[in-house]
């Protein structure tokens, strides 16, 4: 199942049930007064009876409200009651480190290697909680999956933690629900709840370093050579693969197995050939203001090399 909406209202675990129940509750208490003080205004303005006022003072101005913000209290402090608490003791633990306007995903390596690194895309067993690190490398962003959870705001030098639980397997969108400059709107992740052993599998894969060097004479082995020579790795880290390992970049996205993900750009655009293209070619077109520069001396052969090589790392 795939959410492209974020939508709230399909809530697929438990937290986002919660807010989903508390907000009908809320909505629907709402539109009985406001159909009720409707009534009561037509029934005023055509019968033109005496108006006591003590009683409605005490009735309509003290008691009813009283009632029923007692009741709405009272239940919205024991639904909210029951949302997730935060707790690094869960098996599967990120970090998320919001940047300008990218995610970088870490996991912590079960086999107790270095930290697995990703972008843009996270990935969770159904049915079990995980525990996400929040944290900005910049300005303030706000961690947002409507279908599965509410929204954190992740403050520079803060790390604040969230529980994240998907019940239902499915692609769910999240989004930064905090301005943080011009592509604030294009700044998307996408959260994948696979069974736990096709996770678990694939974690293991995201452990290992990228897929072997291509065959000589392939366009892949072509595109590889372009990498290197356009210096890609200044800013891309490819874990075992020579050069591209050999310079701890880190200014952008990991891209050890970006062939494998989901979305481009934070989520600006899905991971297709074409797109790919199109994004080394000049990613301001797609999303402006983007740090990554265009690649305008490239030619078209070495821009579809390129796309080859980083396609096949999956």
């Amino acid at each position: 199942m795939t959410n492209p909406q974020q939508s709230a209202l399909h809530p697929a675990g438990p937290d986002a049930e919660v807010i989903a129940q508390l907000a009908w509750v809320l909505t629907g208490g709402a539109s009985v007064i406001f159909i009720g003080v409707m009534v009561l205004c037509v029934m005023g303005l055509r019968g033109r009876r005496v108006v006591h006022a003590r009683w409605w003072l005490w009735g309509g101005g003290i008691a009813l409200p009283v009632l029923v913000l007692s009741a709405l209290l009272a239940f919205s402090t024991f639904r909210s009651a029951q949302l997730s608490m935060p707790s690094s003791r869960h098996a599967v633990k990120i970090a998320v480190v919001a940047r300008m306007w990218w995610w970088e995903v870490r996991y912590t390596d079960p086999a107790g290697g270095p930290d697995i690194v990703l972008a843009n895309e996270i990935r969770l067993p159904v049915g079990q909680p995980v525990y996400l690190g929040l944290i900005s490398a910049d300005v303030i962003h706000s961690f947002w999956v409507p279908a599965l959870a509410g929204k954190v705001d992740m403050v520079p030098g803060r790390v604040h933690g969230m529980t994240l639980q998907a019940d239902r397997a499915g692609v769910y969108r999240a989004q930064c629900a905090e301005y943080c400059g011009q592509q604030h709107a294009q700044m998307a992740l996408h959260v994948v709840a696979q069974d736990a052993p096709e996770f678990a599998a694939w974690l293991a894969w995201q452990g290992k370093a990228a897929s072997p060097p291509p065959a000589a004479d392939s366009l892949a082995a072509a595109g590889r050579r372009v990498f290197e020579r356009q210096r890609c790795a200044a800013c891309h880290v490819i874990r075992g693969d020579g050069p591209a390992n050999a310079v701890a970049g880190g200014l952008g996205p990991d891209l050890t197995h970006v062939g494998g993900r989901l979305y481009l750009g934070a989520g600006a655009r899905r991971n297709e050939r074409g797109a790919l293209e199109a994004w080394i070619a000049d990613p301001h077109t797609i999303k402006p203001g983007v740090r990554m520069p265009a690649s305008a001396d490239l030619s078209r052969s070495d821009l579809r090399a390129l796309a080859a090589y980083l396609e096949q790392l999956k």
